[in-house]
């Protein structure tokens, strides 16, 4: 039996996690560490609230008193560490956020990790979740990111989460605490918050609002469905060599400007009825944001001859069930987007 605290896990991919976990391993106890401000919400894991094997705290992993108490009252084993500001846009404009919880959050995390194992018998594991936006950006023909591809951040978003893994891989070589690492491409599907790309298409698309596409529209990204990502992180937390990153993509790469496409013909195909047909008709192309990376991709050859894991979902079924899911839940989307105002009047925007 593991004794899991997942930080950030009211977030998108973090509740995705937390479903997919337990799950999987109904006898382990998970305890979610969540700040609820504007991109959380207890909406994202109402189901599991009621089990005995579940625990949710309302609090802040710069709250060093608060994550030592957890570590050492729920004898936790295995940290999940998804609890990250991760939008670049928001970076760009109020980057201080971003160094105080990607940064000195997960120091603070490392730090009560390091008390908790230290002199631990048995198993123990922390595992950071980062993002591949972290090796900066790639021309057209440039091979793919691997394990050992070198830094090159561009936002401060990419910036502070650089920062976080050289933190990590710090505290592994220096006082040896078992950790692993992974680096994602562009994540996709429920749960995830409405000001992100899919989800700015879906719901403009179908209320008739113009849908605004960065630039050209031709940058390109890897998108990885969000049950793939979770399925990976289990196998690394179960099976990964301590120490090690490794490097999870969907083998999806596109353009922005095609993803659009393809969820406007979903959408149409959905809603033959809609006024708003073709949905292809509300693409308006705005100015580029500052320092935009052209593409990303992700080789996931290391993971695979190592743990044996890859996507089990291709782009095209990935976006029909993720415009089926939001479909089926406007409420949602309705409740998470009044949640967000509130949070920003308390001044909690910025912070995760």
């Amino acid at each position: 039996m593991r004794r899991v605290l997942v930080t950030g896990g009211a977030g998108f991919i973090g509740a995705n996690f937390v479903h997919h976990w337990l799950k999987q391993h109904p006898e382990d106890r998970v305890v979610m560490l969540d700040a609820l401000t504007y991109a959380g919400s207890r909406l994202n894991f109402e189901d599991v609230e009621g089990k005995s094997n579940f625990r949710f705290v309302h609090g802040d992993i710069c709250d060093e008193q608060l994550v030592n108490e957890l570590m050492r009252g729920e004898q936790v084993d295995t940290v999940a560490h998804f609890a990250a500001e991760s939008h670049v846009d928001r970076s760009i404009d109020g980057p201080d956020a971003f160094i105080r919880t990607n940064i000195l959050g997960t120091h603070a995390l490392l730090k009560a990790a390091k008390a908790a194992w230290t002199g631990k018998q048995g198993d123990f594991r922390f595992h950071h979740v980062s993002t591949d936006e972290v090796f900066g950006s790639l021309s057209p023909t440039d091979p793919a990111f691997h394990e050992k591809t070198p830094y090159d951040p561009s936002s401060p978003y990419s910036a502070s989460k650089a920062s976080s893994d050289h933190l990590v891989r710090a505290y592994h070589r220096t006082y040896g605490l078992p950790v692993t690492l992974t680096n994602c491409s562009n994540n996709y599907g429920p749960y995830q918050f409405p000001e992100k790309l899919i989800p700015v298409i879906i719901l403009n698309a179908l209320a008739g609002r113009p849908i605004p596409v960065y630039g050209d529209g031709q940058q390109v990204r890897d998108w990885l469905f969000v049950a793939d990502h979770c399925s990976a992180i289990e196998a690394v937390i179960r099976r990964g060599k301590l120490g090690e990153t490794y490097n999870v993509g969907g083998n999806g790469e596109r353009k922005n400007i095609e993803i659009v496409k393809t969820i406007c013909r979903l959408l149409d195909e959905r809603r033959p009825d809609s006024r708003h047909k073709p949905h292809e008709s509300l693409i308006k192309y705005v100015q580029d944001r500052p320092g935009h990376d052209r593409r990303y991709a992700i080789d996931i050859r290391y993971i695979k001859s190592e743990l044996g894991w890859q996507p089990a979902e291709d782009l095209g079924s990935g976006l029909a069930k993720t415009v089926d899911w939001y479909l089926a839940h406007l409420d949602w989307c309705e409740a998470v987007a009044g949640q967000k105002a509130a949070a920003e009047r308390r001044g909690l925007g910025a912070a995760k």
